[in-house]
């Protein structure tokens, strides 16, 4: 076995996993702070500058683009130097971005300072998987991945209600601000309390040569394609909904964005839920099952949203309820495809897991910046946009765990460590 590869007793940061479960969430949680905080803000950011429906979208494609493209930087420095000195630098360049975006001036400013966003973004989220490969074997990093998600499902629960009042209260920039002081909590807490996980660091991981033929290994592998596209897929569905709902609710329903908030936290709750159903299901079946079983709750969902916008839209009982019964079912199976594809696709890659993280990340976000510049250019009605979107990736994730998961083997867990 490589000695990278370790049980949860042999790393200094699994002495207590419940405080490792708590540091992962923070880190995740960064991603829903960044991008559901200011989903209420973002039609009156739009107003406020007078920017373009095409502008406003940028400062949600472009953060997600520099979050995808610097985890393939982000992913090779960690495994060289180590998960700890990246993520403290992350944290603090975060900080900075976000106060430069509350004070931005202008919306170009504002997209080029939650690009900066996004580059220390991808440091936080790509350390936090490659963190759960250097501590738990694949199974158990499942679970561990669906405890941390949970924790990520109430940080999510709370930022679009706390955005929308903060919004109405105080306006976008208090909204966006509230990032200043989560960034600073959580820079804390990794500074007294997390301890470096990569035992045995890589000394090629940063020469051009070696990145490239571990990148082409990485990307050839049937279980890095299939369980990253996974993941992508059942990402995708859930940032389709996210770049449409605050248009479909507050300016096509006339929605309050504090109504909106609290529309959003139910789906939030579902995801959570979602993440507690994968647990149970792990100790009952293999992950190809779990994956297959989401696969047909996914399907349900974008069917069941299509026929809801196709025919409520000339209906007078149509509303909010009819949208939000399709997407907190995707959320379900989303709380189950998430731990499995994120944890999947890194498992057969111990002594790369920042690099397999970091490849992962950028299919994610690369597949959700070119959903974000489709729905810009179709957004004459947003909820049809919405219905179209999520029935395609449900359709993708149905086939995946159909089709693709079950042809493949993760790893066995390893009997002892050497």
């Amino acid at each position: 076995m490589n000695a990278e590869y370790l049980a949860p007793s042999s790393a200094p940061a699994a002495r207590s996993v419940p405080l490792t479960v708590l540091l992962l969430a923070l880190l995740m949680g960064l991603q829903p702070v960044t991008t559901d905080l200011y989903l209420p803000a973002l039609p009156a950011l739009s107003l406020g500058f007078g920017a373009s429906m095409v502008q406003s979208q940028l400062t949600l494609t472009a953060l997600l683009l520099a979050f995808g493209i610097s985890q393939l930087v982000w992913g090779p420095l960690s495994d060289r130097w180590g998960r700890r000195p990246v993520l403290l630098g992350g944290i603090v360049v975060y900080a900075v971005s976000a106060i430069a975006s509350a004070l931005a001036p202008s919306i170009e400013m504002l997209i080029a300072a939650r690009t900066v966003q996004g580059v220390a973004m991808g440091a936080c989220v790509m350390a936090a998987r490659a963190i759960v490969r250097d501590l738990f074997e694949p199974t158990e990093g499942a679970k561990v991945m669906s405890q941390a998600l949970s924790g990520l499902g109430l940080i999510a629960c709370v930022c679009v209600p706390i955005g929308g009042y903060l919004t109405d209260l105080w306006g976008w920039r208090w909204a966006l601000s509230s990032l200043v002081v989560f960034a600073i909590v959580t820079a804390l807490l990794i500074y007294f309390f997390f301890e470096e996980t990569l035992v045995q660091r890589n000394p090629n991981a940063l020469q051009v040569k070696s990145l490239w033929f571990a990148a082409q290994h990485i990307i050839r592998d049937p279980t890095f394609q299939t369980y990253s596209a996974l993941s992508t897929a059942s990402f995708a569905g859930l940032f389709t909904f996210l770049a449409t709902s605050s248009f479909v609710f507050t300016q096509s329903m006339g929605l309050s964005k504090t109504v909106y908030g609290l529309l959003m936290l139910s789906m939030s709750l579902s995801f959570i839920v979602g993440t507690f159903i994968c647990r149970w299901l792990l100790l009952r079946m293999s992950v190809k099952s779990c994956v297959a079983m989401a696969g047909f709750v996914s399907l349900f969902s974008g069917v069941l949203m299509v026929l809801m916008a196709y025919w409520g839209v000339s209906q007078t009982w149509f509303g909010a309820w009819a949208i939000m019964l399709p997407m907190n079912i995707f959320m379900l199976a989303h709380g189950v495809h998430q731990p499995c594809g994120q944890s999947g696709c890194i498992a057969p890659f111990p002594e790369m897991a920042g690099t397999a993280s970091a490849l992962n990340g950028f299919c994610m976000m690369l597949v959700a910046f070119a959903m974000g510049t489709w729905i810009g250019t179709h957004m004459g009605s947003p909820l049809l946009a919405l219905a179209q979107g999520l029935l395609l990736w449900s359709c993708c994730l149905a086939l995946i765990g159909w089709f693709g998961v079950r042809r493949i083997s993760l790893p066995a867990p390893a009997s002892s460590v050497k």
